[in-house]
C-alpha cells in the first residue's frame, strides 16, 4: 500500500446523490485501490442514511458538535470504506442534503463545519487504528477540514481540496467565526474573511495543501473572474499548487456492450436497433440525426438556447429527445417545442436512470452547450455510446471532446463537435455541422468509432491523484 487518504464529503454513490461530485467520491476509492491507495469516505448520516448505522460499527464519540452529540460509525458497505458521522440535530430531518420545502437548512454552515471538524479529528488522531496519510476535502461542504487541520496543527497530514463547482461557496456571517470554531486572528483578507463574512470554500482554498479541481481547462477559468466568481484572486495567488484533474465515469454500468441491445466499436448493428426503438417509445421519425439533452434544466447548461436553434435543426432534418428538470420556465420552453414539431421532438420532465442508458444507447448525438462546465460527465457518455457530443468549449467539455475541422478529420481524431463562444448562432452552426457530418456515413462511422475508443474511465484520474498524493508526502 502506497498510502491512506481520508475523502470527507456530502454526497456519495451509491448513498446520497444530487449531483457530479457523489460520482466522483463514490468512484474514487476503488479506482484508487487499483493503482496502491486506500480511501476512506467520511459522509454525514442523513435521515435516508440512518438504516446503514446498524450494520455499522460506532468508533468515534463527539461530544457537543455544534449542539449536541457525534458519533462516527465505520463499515465496509457496498464496496467502500465508508465512515457516517451520526448528528441528528444536524443531519435526521426530512428534505434533501442542503435544504427542505422551504429552501436551505438555516444552520448549514455549523451542519457542514461539524463534518469538516470531524474528518480534521480523524487526520490528526486516527479512528480505529487508522490514520490517514492525507485528508481529501470536497467543495464547500468539506472546505473547513484543511482549516482545520491547518489551525490546530496538521502533523505529517496534508490536504487536498476538489471544487467540483466553484458556484457554490458555503457563505456564513462573520458573526459565526467562535462558533464556527475558527482562530479571530485569521479574519482577514488573505485568511478566512470574504466580502465581509465567511466562505467555508475559501477556507479550504487558503489552507489546504494543494487545490485541484475537475478539469484542467476549469483549473484556468477560475483565475478569470467571469468564471471564478470572486475566488478568481484566492486560485491564482496559488496557481502553483493548483491542479485539474478529469473526472472519470463507471464503465461497467455505463457500457453499450450491457445495454438491452448490446453494441460495441466492432459491431454496431444493435445502435441502429436501440435507434429505432427509441424513436417507436416516443413516436418519432427523423430522417436526419436523433440529438439528445440529458440536463438539469438551467441557463447554466444553455438549455434557454434551444428554442432558438431548434427548429432550424428539425428543419434540416433533426430530432430531439429532452430529459431533464430545473427552472419551470425552461421546462416551459422546452414543453413547447414538443407541441410545436409532433414527432420530431419529445420531452421528459424529471430524470429516469435507465431512460437516460436508452437514449445514450439510441441517440445519435447529446447537445451539452453549458456556459460553464468544471467536468461534466454527459459527453462522456456520449462518447462512450458513439454518441456524438456536441459541446461548448468550456471546461470539462474543451478537455474531452476533439471537435471536427478540416485537420481533425485529416488526421482521423475527431471524437465530437465544439463551438465557441456559448451562443445561439456558434450552438446553431455547430447543429448545421452536426447535419452535415451525418450526412457523410463514412465520415459519421468513423468520428463514432474514434468517439467509442476514446477513455473515459477512471483509470488515468486516478492515477493523477496518486501522483498528486505521492508528491505531497515527498
Amino acid at each position: 500500500m502506497k498510502g491512506r487518504v481520508l475523502s470527507v464529503a456530502s454526497e456519495c454513490v451509491p448513498f446520497v446523490k444530487t449531483g457530479g461530485l457523489a460520482d466522483v467520491v463514490g468512484a474514487l476509492p476503488q479506482a484508487l485501490a487499483a493503482v496502491g491507495w486506500e480511501m476512506k469516505v467520511l459522509i454525514p448520516a442523513y435521515r435516508a442514511l440512518r438504516p446503514l448505522l446498524e450494520k455499522m460499527d460506532a468508533v468515534l464519540h463527539e461530544p457537543g458538535l455544534f449542539g449536541g452529540d457525534g458519533t462516527v460509525y465505520a463499515g465496509r458497505v457496498e464496496g467502500i470504506d465508508l465512515l457516517v458521522l451520526d448528528a441528528p440535530h444536524l443531519y435526521d430531518r426530512d428534505g434533501g442534503p442542503y435544504g427542505g420545502p422551504g429552501g436551505d437548512w438555516w444552520d448549514n454552515p455549523q451542519r457542514f463545519a461539524a463534518l469538516s471538524w470531524m474528518g480534521a479529528r480523524i487526520a490528526r488522531e486516527g479512528i480505529a487504528g487508522w490514520r490517514p496519510d492525507v485528508l481529501h476535502a470536497h467543495d464547500w461542504q468539506g472546505g473547513f477540514a484543511p482549516a482545520y487541520l491547518a489551525y490546530q496543527g496538521a502533523g505529517a497530514v496534508k490536504s487536498v481540496i476538489t471544487v467540483h463547482n466553484i458556484a457554490f461557496q458555503g457563505w456564513a456571517p462573520s458573526s459565526l467565526m467562535t462558533e464556527l470554531r475558527l482562530p479571530a486572528a485569521q479574519f482577514h483578507p488573505a485568511g478566512l474573511e470574504y466580502y465581509g463574512g465567511l466562505s467555508s470554500l475559501k477556507a479550504g482554498l487558503v489552507t489546504a495543501d494543494w487545490i485541484t479541481t475537475v478539469s484542467p481547462t476549469y483549473a484556468a477559468e477560475l483565475m478569470r473572474p467571469e468564471f471564478g466568481m470572486g475566488l478568481q484572486g484566492v486560485i491564482a495567488a496559488r496557481s502553483a499548487r493548483v491542479s485539474g484533474i478529469l473526472n472519470g465515469v463507471d464503465t461497467a454500468i455505463w457500457s453499450p456492450e450491457a445495454e438491452a441491445v448490446p453494441f460495441s466499436v466492432k459491431a454496431m448493428a444493435g445502435k441502429a436497433e436501440a435507434r429505432a426503438t427509441l424513436c417507436a417509445d416516443f413516436g418519432l421519425d427523423v430522417p436526419g440525426p436523433l440529438a439528445i439533452v440529458v440536463s438539469r434544466l438551467t441557463d447554466q447548461k444553455g438549455i434557454d438556447l434551444l428554442p432558438h436553434v431548434v427548429p432550424e435543426f428539425i428543419a434540416a432534418g433533426g430530432g430531439l429527445i429532452v430529459l431533464g428538470s430545473g427552472d419551470p420556465a425552461l421546462e416551459a420552453a422546452v414543453r413547447g417545442l414538443a407541441d410545436d414539431h409532433p414527432g420530431r421532438v419529445a420531452v421528459r420532465i424529471g430524470y429516469n436512470e435507465a431512460l437516460s442508458h436508452q437514449m445514450f444507447a439510441g441517440a445519435d448525438a447529446v447537445l451539452v452547450p453549458s456556459r460553464f462546465e468544471p467536468c461534466g460527465l454527459t459527453q462522456m457518455y456520449g462518447l462512450r455510446y458513439g454518441t456524438v457530443p456536441v459541446v461548448a468549449a468550456t471546461g470539462g467539455l474543451a478537455d474531452t471532446v476533439i471537435g471536427v475541422s478540416p485537420a481533425t478529420l485529416a488526421a482521423g481524431v475527431a471524437t465530437g463537435v465544439v463551438f465557441h463562444p456559448t451562443d445561439a448562432l456558434a450552438f446553431g452552426q455547430a447543429l448545421t455541422k452536426l447535419v452535415e457530418l451525418y450526412g457523410q456515413p463514412k465520415l459519421w462511422a468513423q468520428v463514432q468509432k474514434n468517439a467509442m475508443m476514446h477513455p473515459v474511465g477512471w483509470e488515468t484520474s486516478a492515477a493523477a491523484y496518486a501522483a498528486l498524493y505521492g508528491r505531497l508526502l515527498a
